[in-house]
């Protein structure tokens, strides 16, 4: 946790800006679109799940920076940690700084594998 109460987070499905939940994020500071150093396989069931694997790629999303009451409200959300997990990971910005950030992962698959898109795994509501 930083020193003013905020954490970064890494959002890749209905968190990202046009998507249902966003509105969640609306006070949150954007620091823009980035993708993660470490490797995901992306599942989906209408709504997607990023699953670690070291056979997989980069996930692209959104990074902000999100205060603790909001980081609590998307957890109770994400209804983590009994359906998403959630840990740091690097992402590297579209500005080339890597940051920290919270990313709501699962451990096993759901739903269908969403295909790779120009060597990233990019969730677009399908």
């Amino acid at each position: 946790m930083r020193g003013n109460g905020k954490v970064k987070l890494f959002v890749y499905g209905s968190l990202k800006r046009g998507y249902w939940n966003n509105r969640l994020l609306r006070k949150c500071r954007y620091l823009g679109t980035g993708v993660t150093k470490e490797p995901f396989k992306l599942y989906s069931v209408g709504f997607p799940y990023a699953v670690p694997d070291s056979r997989g790629l980069p996930v692209k999303g959104e990074v902000y920076e999100v205060d603790l009451k909001t980081l609590k409200d998307l957890d109770n959300l994400e209804g983590c940690p009994n359906h998403y997990k959630r840990k740091l990971v690097e992402v590297e910005l579209a500005s080339k700084q890597t940051v920290e950030a919270y990313i709501y992962y699962v451990d096993t698959p759901r739903g269908e594998p969403v295909p790779p898109k120009e060597g990233f795994f990019v969730w677009e509501g399908r």
